[in-house]
């Protein structure tokens, strides 16, 4: 009989994490182990041979609380199994343990390695337990002989397989939720690096130890992770960074993921770098490379598909080396050299202000577009970016911890420039439009309103590069109104002359204004999916092109779009019925005047899971047209004919509809996981944004039936709302409101202002 296994004090040990705890664990589990085993083959005969091996992770003396436990059972030549499987694997299950097991002789097992690289691996880590040492040692030597000996193949299938892995889980640095074993960055590439050394690849010893300390950070987050869920899920959930962070110490979740994130880019750096030389290495024929070297301008030669200073046998004088070399390997898309980024690391800094020369070879890698991110990356490890740019620092893999941005903020606003250098044909100057892509969110490392520190920020990074002071001053107000064209194009109504002319008495110049045109579409489609789209497109478009339309000295009442309502829109309400008509993403309403129609409407909308983006409303002779414009990614998989139902039936009185949007709030919670709110909730009354009406701006929670509930509050003190925006930012929502009380007039009273607050900040209270 087995004895028991006692884990639930070690587990419970919180002093103990990181590799502690994997050593203590893994001694633990396998002293138990070697009882199980001698327990299992008591009289056996003195012929038979076993041996039990540790494997893969657990061969590595890695195992998390919910790792399994990987062991293989030899058999000797001419020993039956008999009944020890069983009396070996049964204790295991019966302690509640997970288990990847095999029973195979050495023979069997090699020749299995031979075909199968997930095999082929864990032998690599094969590490006695119990029995017969000399299965163990043959098995873990001839493994290791084999590898080696295929050792070209194995790379091949090797380098195959980590380029898979990578697209299939995401990258560590970058994901919301990251993959902290199989993901580009995580601990399964620590491992594929000793793999291919094993193989014969040159990585040197000093590289994978310098990995250690990254590898042991994710190890120990993964170790935490695994206690706090009790299951073997690798993935990082926003529901357990703030636990985890507690467990290890960190200050909030926020540092945790700062310090996953540099883990995360330091394991991925390192592995590119590595499967770039194994590449070389492996020939041309695999990977399409070439080892000719060619001469470059500026002193530099291309060698290794890796640009290098000619001569690395002469210290760097010249502080503008960095910039020739990192714009160098840009334009010839590869990577640096390793020996001139060690030379490199010794350059002079460049003068205050810096030279003409300096500022346009920055300016020029920057237009490389996606060429430079790698080549930054590089520059970022080897602590040559920041002497570029101080300011930088405190954004150095900086989580963004919402669904909203998929990068840290550095990474985020290299891939924003690269966006803004693909569409530098659109302004007049490509070198500002990069600057402020560069620069548009740097504000965000420190405490503040992120635009209005970062327009300081630009200003003396701008005047240390030697811009002159125009071009400093455009910068400025680049960063500073970064987010004024998406702003108010998804929040304000663009047929209100006062929006306009907001627009361009902060934007000043069309020159400016093709700027910020440009930088809204970059740092949008850089921010994530959600970002960015046709309907927010359209709008930025539309704002930007009435802005340009009215700077130029043109009357604004000449670009407004089609008239609301339409011609065709009035005829239907001048039929005096309750109609109900779809199209594509807009659903429109016909109906009697009276209060509620809207908030109706809304809550229908919501009981089919429709995310309202806009709606305009229009009343005359006792009849009212509401139109409402749902997201285009739903809109082409909803059942209109169901939808259009069910508004008919709430207006007409047949319809629970409160009751109904309760029973599918409970059920989407229960579905759903919450989002990581980013925005606190507010109201905002505003009589100065709009010439007729009154703005309320609310922010807070996305919730479902939301806008049911903003707009029956609305209704409650008698406010007919003639416009809506709804903007929805991860998981919040910016929603703006163009209203008028019952006489047609803006809200003025302080009393009403403080009780409409107070009314809409209940209403984004989360329901149930």
């Amino acid at each position: 009989m087995a004895p028991p296994l006692r884990r639930a004090d070690l587990l419970a040990d919180e002093t103990l994490t990181g590799r502690a705890f994997c050593e203590a664990y893994t001694d633990l589990v396998e002293s138990w182990l070697v009882t199980c085993f001698d327990e299992a083959v008591r009289g056996r005969g003195p012929d038979d041979r076993f041996a039990l091996v540790a494997v893969g992770g657990q061969g590595r003396r890695e195992l998390a609380p919910q790792s399994d436990l990987d062991l293989l059972l030899l058999l000797g030549k001419g020993t039956s199994p008999g009944d020890l499987p069983e009396l070996l694997w049964y204790p295991i299950w019966d302690a509640g343990l997970k288990l990847g097991h095999a029973v195979r002789t050495v023979r069997d097992t090699l020749t299995l390695a031979g075909e199968d690289l997930e095999t082929a691996t864990a032998l690599l880590s094969a590490r006695h337990l119990a029995g017969d040492r000399s299965l163990s040692d043959e098995l873990a030597e001839k493994a290791r002989v084999n590898w080696r000996r295929r050792g070209k193949k194995w790379l091949e299938e090797l380098a195959r397989a980590v380029d898979q892995r990578h697209q299939a889980h995401g990258e560590v640095a970058f994901e919301l939720e990251p993959d902290l074993k199989e993901g580009r960055g995580g601990l399964r590439d620590v491992h594929a690096l000793s793999w291919a050394r094993d193989a014969g690849a040159e990585i040197s010893p000093r590289a994978l130890a310098e990995l250690q300390h990254d590898h042991d950070t994710l190890l120990e987050v993964r170790i935490e992770l695994h206690r706090a869920t009790a299951k073997p899920d690798d993935r990082l959930l926003l529901q357990e960074q703030d636990v985890v962070a507690a467990r290890l110490g960190d200050v909030d979740s926020d540092a945790l993921m700062a310090r996953v994130a540099a883990a995360g880019r330091a394991i991925a750096w390192a592995s590119d770098e590595s499967w770039h030389e194994i590449e070389l290495s492996l020939g041309g024929v695999f990977f399409g490379r070439s080892r000719r070297e060619r001469r470059l301008d500026d002193g530099l030669v291309l060698r290794g598909a890796r640009v290098c200073l000619a001569d690395e046998g002469a210290p760097v004088d010249d502080p503008l080396t960095v910039l020739r070399v990192a714009l160098a390997a840009a334009r010839n898309t590869t990577r640096l050299c390793l020996r001139t980024l060690d030379l490199l690391e010794a350059a002079p800094p460049l003068p205050e202000p810096w030279p003409d020369e300096a500022r346009r070879l920055f300016c020029d890698l920057l237009l490389t577009g996606p060429a430079a991110i790698p080549v930054e990356e590089t520059l970022d490890q080897f602590g040559l970016w920041e002497p570029l740019i101080p300011e930088w620092t405190p954004n150095r893999s900086r989580p963004q911890r919402n669904a909203y941005h998929r990068f840290t903020v550095d990474r985020h606003l290299w891939e924003a420039t690269a966006e803004a250098a693909m569409l530098s044909h659109r302004v007049p100057r490509p070198d500002l439009l990069v600057m402020a892509a560069l620069l548009h969110d740097i504000g965000k490392g420190y405490p503040g309103d992120h635009s209005e520190v970062g327009q300081e920020l630009a200003r003396t990074v701008a005047t240390r590069m030697g811009f002159p002071p125009e071009d400093v001053a455009t910068l400025e107000a680049a960063v500073r109104h970064h987010l004024l064209l998406p702003d108010v194009a998804t929040r304000r109504d663009l047929d209100d002359p006062a929006t306009v002319e907001l627009v361009v008495e902060r934007v000043g110049t069309p020159d400016r204004l093709a700027l910020l045109r440009a930088l809204c579409e970059a740092d949008s489609l850089a921010t994530g999916p959600s970002a960015w789209g046709p309907w927010r497109a359209q709008l930025v478009e539309r704002l930007s092109d009435r802005a340009a339309h009215l700077m130029s000295g043109g009357d604004l009442v000449e670009v407004v779009h089609e008239p609301f309502p339409s011609a065709a829109q009035q005829a239907l309400m001048a039929e005096g019925r309750l109609q109900v008509l779809t199209e594509g993403d807009r659903i429109t309403v016909v109906c009697e005047d009276r209060p509620g129609v809207f908030s109706r409407v809304a809550g229908a909308l919501a009981l089919h899971g429709l995310d309202v983006t806009q709606a305009d409303i229009h009343s005359a002779q006792g009849m009212v047209l509401d139109e409402f414009r749902v997201a285009t990614t739903a809109a082409g998989h909803v059942r209109w004919d169901r939808v259009a139902a069910d508004v008919t039936r709430v207006l007409e009185g047949r319809l629970a509809l409160q009751a109904r949007l309760d029973e599918r709030a409970r059920s989407h919670r229960r579905r759903h996981r919450p989002g990581l709110h980013q925005l606190v909730p507010l109201v905002r009354l505003d009589n100065d944004a709009a010439t007729d009406a009154t703005v309320v701006e609310v922010v807070g929670p996305d919730d479902l039936g939301l806008l049911y509930r903003i707009t029956r509050a609305l209704g409650e003190f008698d406010l007919d709302v003639r416009t809506a925006k709804i903007h929805t930012m991860g998981a919040d929502v910016v929603d703006t409101f163009y209203v008028v009380d019952r006489d047609g007039a803006k809200v003025v009273d302080p009393e009403v202002e403080e009780e409409l607050r107070r009314a809409l900040l209940y209403a984004l209270e989360p329901t149930g």
